[in-house]
């Protein structure tokens, strides 16, 4: 391909991706394809001789289309949404283009300076105090890897990269049982183990947040039988239902035993750049030594793109830093991210940050996430009046959970039957033992009359299963 077909293909793409937003409402939310669909309709080889970008283009239509589940979509109630707003896009597109590796300060210096002040711009918006700064991570897996990493070198005098772990004790971290499976996950790769991996219960109020009791009775415990405390992991908005730790208590454990502590936000993180969310939500975050949110869930910054603040950044620098003499940087002092983070490359994820926050304003932001509370709210009682249902977990944020007339098998065949339909998207999860139906508004240009709706698609289709 020459440069003047480029621009041809180019502008036909961003007419095709136009039209594909404008239409994403007539479209059923989720892929309709069974498994292997796709992949029979592929060649087994590649070819040998070149295509042209007509055939592709129209193989893209055909098959890859009708195999691909619309995140985009303003009916998409499932998971997190993991939004995409136009400005973002559109700086997404220019780090296509000028497609740097921008792993140092000096092989993209732009990209170094600005990634610091949006992290910065982002501290500000959510009421962090001046001290925290932070880095962009690719997802708040990479971040949590990076906290329990830390947490790990720090138990162990910083002898566990340079010595590994024979010798020195068992590591334990501590947790609730609401955590994302990203912590499990952390702990395997950090060599710590899922057995180390201590989840507490959890109280049975509004939040549903870790039990403060339970958790400092089992640091002496395991401290009595000679394990090592690492760390605390709490958790603001789990995925399950959205459980939220109340921090202050947590933080005062911490300070007592002198562990690490790190903060899962990385969905309701995006709420507080809402003031009104912080007093519920956010109290004492401040102590927290790293806390990550994903502005690629709630913010509208295209995916990936997730933000973890550090007070103190030399302790992460310390456990991942590693410099052979091709990345020095001569005749300056500057910031290398890499050496804040696992992979050595890194995007310019720092432009789209910049590009959707001058293009909304926070305020513009803060209307969109507030619409999402309230109309999940809004549908939360509109569900508890329909006959057959209960609601079993009440809104947090925007995230909560119901059960229809029936047993766990019910549910899921209610959830399945809805997806199969098509016209709204949403999961299962489980609670206290038991399957629920998880709804949860979040994407970015969802309207209420598309949150509305989902009662009736429910209603509807529960209908047609008794």
């Amino acid at each position: 391909m020459n440069w003047d077909e480029y621009t041809l293909w180019a502008k036909r793409i961003a007419d095709w991706g136009s039209d594909y937003h404008k239409t994403l409402a007539d479209r059923p939310v989720r892929a309709q394809t069974a498994p292997g669909e796709i992949a029979a309709q592929l060649p087994q080889s590649p070819p040998e001789g070149a295509e042209g970008m007509d055939a592709i283009m129209g193989d893209f239509e055909h098959i890859v289309m009708p195999g691909m589940t619309h995140w985009q979509h303003p009916r998409f109630f499932a998971y997190f949404a993991a939004n995409a707003a136009p400005p973002s896009m559109l700086a997404e597109m220019l780090v296509n283009t000028v497609a740097a590796q921008c792993m140092l300060w000096q092989t993209s210096p732009a990209a170094t300076e600005m990634e610091g002040v949006m992290v910065d711009w982002l501290r500000q918006a959510m009421g962090l105090p001046e001290g925290f700064s932070g880095v962009i991570q690719d997802s708040a897996s990479s971040a949590t890897l990076s906290a329990v990493l830390t947490m790990r070198e720090r138990a162990t005098a910083w002898r566990g990269n340079r010595e590994g772990l024979n010798g020195q004790g068992r590591l334990r971290i501590y947790c609730s049982t609401h955590v994302h499976s990203s912590i499990d996950r952390a702990c395997w790769v950090a060599g710590i183990g899922q057995d180390n991996l201590v989840k507490i219960g959890t109280r049975s109020d509004g939040h549903f947040a870790m039990d403060t009791d339970e958790l400092a009775a089992r640091i002496a415990k395991d401290r009595a039988a000679g394990y090592i405390p690492a760390g605390i992991i709490a958790i603001t908005g789990g995925t399950g239902i959205g459980a939220s730790d109340d921090l202050v208590p947590v933080l005062k454990i911490a300070a007592q035993e002198g562990l690490y502590t790190h903060l899962d936000a990385a969905w309701a993180g995006s709420a507080m750049i809402c003031p009104e969310f912080r007093a519920q939500f956010w109290d004492g975050v401040e102590g927290f030594d790293s806390i990550v949110f994903n502005p690629h869930k709630w913010l509208g910054a295209q995916f990936d793109c997730s933000i973890q603040f550090l007070k103190n950044p030399q302790e992460q620098i310390n456990t991942l830093k590693i410099e052979p003499e091709y990345l020095k940087t001569s005749g300056a002092e500057v910031t290398n991210y890499s050496e804040w983070t696992i992979p050595l490359g890194r995007r310019f994820r720092a432009l789209k940050l910049w590009f959707l926050i001058r293009s909304y304003g926070l305020e513009g932001l803060r209307t969109r996430i507030r619409n999402h509370v309230l109309w999940a709210h809004e549908l939360c009682e509109v569900i508890r009046a329909m006959p057959g249902f209960e609601i079993v977990t009440e809104p947090i944020l925007s995230l909560f959970s119901f059960r229809c007339a029936g047993d766990d098998a019910m549910q899921q065949r209610l959830v399945d039957a809805i997806n199969d339909d098509g016209r709204i998207y949403i999961t299962q999860g489980m609670h206290e033992g038991a399957k629920v139906i998880r709804f949860q508004v979040g994407q970015f240009d969802t309207t209420r009359d598309h949150v509305m709706m989902a009662a009736q698609v429910i209603d509807e289709i529960r209908g047609t299963l008794t």
